[in-house]
């Protein structure tokens, strides 16, 4: 492969990556109701409006989520993944498309698996600050911790069910690289 077309996949992968992660990030934070006035949401949602706001004239949400968010996320990995193919000349769009499920898939539980290790480091180190980026990260990783901590409450002041949904996403991750 020549200079100029790795050249252009990396930054077509890291562009195409990091507002994948945002246009993931606003899905997520809108389905565990995170606080909207947050400066990283307001981030997260001023970076993603402008392609999201024509999409939503579109396409309606269905039991209070956003498929709008999921159908961008969904168009951003498709361009990543197929543009990629292109540069290297293997252009095949439904095998792009279900590469782009599972990057979206991947994504998803990446986002989780760093946001939980970022929780119980804060939790260790500064438990109580109202640091903006530490609370959001708390109100994302809520939801997911819930269902663990109703069947195992927290013990002594230390809440294990991080353990289970580390368990949870190990076994999502497993079975992504399969």
């Amino acid at each position: 492969m020549n200079p100029l077309a790795q050249i252009g996949i990396l930054t077509l992968q890291t562009l195409g990556g990091l507002y994948l992660l945002v246009v993931l990030l606003r899905f997520l934070l809108q389905v565990a109701r995170a606080d909207f006035y947050n400066p990283l949401s307001q981030f997260v949602a001023k970076a993603t409006n402008p392609l999201l706001l024509p999409l939503r004239r579109v396409i309606p949400g269905l039991f209070g989520l956003d498929l709008a968010s999921l159908v961008l996320a969904l168009a951003v990995q498709f361009v990543t993944v197929f543009g990629s193919g292109l540069m290297i000349g293997l252009a095949n769009p439904v095998i792009a498309l279900l590469w782009s499920l599972l990057g979206i898939v991947s994504m998803v539980v990446y986002i989780y698996f760093v946001c939980m290790i970022a929780m119980i480091i804060i939790s260790f180190v500064a438990p109580y600050t109202r640091h903006p980026v530490a609370m959001l990260t708390v109100q994302l990783v809520r939801p997911v911790c819930a269902p663990f901590q109703r069947l195992i409450p927290p013990m002594g002041g230390f809440d294990i069910s991080p353990i289970f949904v580390f368990l949870l996403l190990n076994i999502a991750r497993i079975l992504i690289e399969s």
